[in-house]
């Protein structure tokens, strides 16, 4: 089956490409990756503007959804481009605020992109939780808004900065519906280690053009061509999974897209780094940005082994749609 997008999907897609492009993100991501977030707030309510956060929040609470296939065609470009920041734990506190009271005080803020969410269980780590200006967290007593958060510690990936989200706050629902804010995180998290697998393989094509050994260009070798071949093989294959996960929306389809984005662009990823030589084990050089969220990607709201797991139960009839 193909899943081809429609004209005004794609429109979506490259108007977002065109106005990431024009952020040069490699420079917000540093700035970002330093606790310095004034460019990457200035993006972030760009991509507000562009309805980003407004898809993942129903239209009862002024957002345009929830519309999970624009969500995910958004979200590659967003891992396409790199751009820092919990957008993924955005997407999770739409789907976590349910119930009618805290959804009205909420959500139409971060459909906006007014405020920025975070997302965790009680005592795990929160992604960005220092600029975060909403904090959800959740234990066995139910959703709360965590009153603050502990220090920032360092991460694989140096534009994931992550504290723990402090106990007790205000309680929102007692019952939140995890199971569905985790199958919402685990299709945005696969649309954006897409994006980023694809800018690991463009990147990495240009760049064994240019380079020579023996007097010819690198990409000419047989043996270069069939990393990328597979490389490339891997993110198609996994592309049709999204977006059929994000027609259904089962637990089972969206982790199986999950998993197999993930491990594409973890894969693409390793291609990346051998291709590129000693310059792609720079911090400097911008393909570490790509690369450090790939790998940070592959654990993120589920490991691969989880992710498995949910398609196995899924296949024994055990998945459910969310």
């Amino acid at each position: 089956m193909r899943f081809l997008l429609d004209p005004e999907q794609r429109a979506f897609a490259d108007s977002l490409n065109a106005m990431l492009t024009a952020a040069d993100t490699p420079s917000v991501v540093r700035e970002w990756s330093r606790g310095e977030h004034t460019s990457g707030r200035a993006l972030w309510r760009r991509i507000a503007e562009a309805g980003v956060f407004a898809l993942a929040v129903p239209e009862a609470y002024e957002g345009l959804g929830p519309r999970p296939v624009e969500l995910a065609v958004a979200f590659v470009e967003l891992g396409r481009h790199a751009v820092p920041g919990p957008l993924v734990e955005m997407v999770m506190a739409a789907a976590l605020l349910t119930e009618p009271g805290p959804a009205k005080r909420l959500l139409p803020a971060l459909a906006s992109g007014e405020v920025m969410a975070t997302a965790a269980p009680a005592g795990s780590y929160a992604l960005d939780g220092d600029v975060a200006t909403t904090r959800l967290s959740w234990d066995g007593d139910g959703l709360r808004m965590a009153p603050g958060h502990g220090p920032v510690r360092a991460s694989l990936d140096p534009a994931r900065r992550l504290t723990r989200l402090l106990p007790g706050g205000e309680l929102l629902t007692p019952e939140p519906p995890l199971a569905h804010a985790l199958t919402w995180a685990r299709l945005a998290t696969a649309a954006q280690a897409l994006g980023v697998g694809l800018a690991l393989l463009d990147r990495t094509v240009a760049y064994v053009k240019q380079r020579t050994q023996f007097g010819v260009p690198v990409g000419s070798f047989q043996a270069v061509k069939h990393q990328l071949a597979d490389a490339k093989l891997a993110l198609e294959f996994a592309r049709p999974l999204l977006f059929g996960a994000a027609l259904t929306m089962t637990e089972s389809d969206v982790a199986a897209a999950k998993v197999t984005a993930c491990e594409a662009a973890y894969r693409t990823a390793r291609t990346a780094l051998q291709l590129h030589g000693a310059i792609g084990y720079t911090a400097e050089y911008d393909l570490s940005l790509w690369l450090t969220k790939a790998r940070a990607l592959r654990s993120s709201w589920g490991s691969p082994g989880e992710c498995r797991a949910a398609v196995l139960d899924g296949l024994s009839g055990g998945g459910r749609r969310s």
